[in-house]
């Protein structure tokens, strides 16, 4: 693990210490709505065909980085349910 995934990992963690089972288990099950999805659909098809304008590449990479964020945010709730699980 590079310093800068140990330092991200480390702020994921520390977050996650703050999550009652209950708010992770909201966290896991978020979802984008079906507006935005369809949105995500067309820039990601876009994106795959190479037709995508500078300033859509740029909306979808900033969507990207929040999807990615969330993702890490829903694993580290997951950890949390799992733990209290086994509690």
């Amino acid at each position: 693990m590079n310093q800068t995934s140990a330092v991200l990992d480390d702020l994921f963690d520390s977050v996650s210490r703050c999550l009652t089972p209950e708010v992770a288990g909201r966290i896991v099950n978020l979802r984008a709505s079906p507006q935005v999805q369809q949105k995500l659909d067309e820039l990601a098809e876009k994106s795959t065909e190479g037709t995508l304008s500078d300033s859509e590449r740029s909306e979808y990479e900033t969507y990207v980085r929040a999807i990615n964020f969330i993702g890490i945010l829903q694993a580290k709730a997951r950890s949390v349910i799992t733990a209290s699980a086994s509690s």
